[in-house]
């Protein structure tokens, strides 16, 4: 992949994300890796509405975290989501800075793989209505999003 399609959004760590410490649990991060991926799929045009019209689930088949500094509650954060590989499979980056200072607290990478609904199979290589979706976003100058 020649260049990299990345986005960036903004939340608010809320109430039932934190534990009584108002510390956000551990388990949360994969909930603001899904806004992330979310955010980055729609810039893509690949949705999970696309992804169903489509005839394809992309479960998450492994997911990794790092912690380097607690989120709390009320605390703004941004999310920056990056695709990594698509190719074969879906490899996003993620990492979340305090919004207020630029400072990371989290970093991790999730791969999903495709699985045809009807069927159930795995698929090996990426179908083509996802491949031609980023390799026009790449050819089209936007390989980066706006913050």
């Amino acid at each position: 992949m020649s260049g990299k399609i990345v986005v960036s959004t903004e939340f608010t760590v809320e109430f039932y994300d934190v534990d009584s410490m108002q510390v956000v649990w551990h388990g949360n991060y994969a909930k603001f890796f899904e806004v992330g991926r979310c955010a980055l799929l729609e810039r893509i045009g690949y949705g999970y509405i696309e992804m169903e019209k489509s005839g394809y689930a992309w479960p998450v088949v492994d997911m990794r975290i790092k912690y380097a500094r607690p989120l709390v509650f009320r605390q703004r954060a941004r999310i920056e989501a990056t695709l990594l590989e698509y190719e074969n499979r879906l490899r996003i980056s993620y990492r979340i800075f305090d919004a207020e200072t630029g400072s990371l607290t989290t970093k991790g990478e999730s791969t999903q793989m495709a699985v045809n609904i009807s069927t159930r199979e795995s698929l090996f290589v990426s179908p083509p209505c996802l491949v031609e979706r980023v390799e026009a976003m790449l050819s089209g100058g936007e390989a980066r999003d706006a913050r």
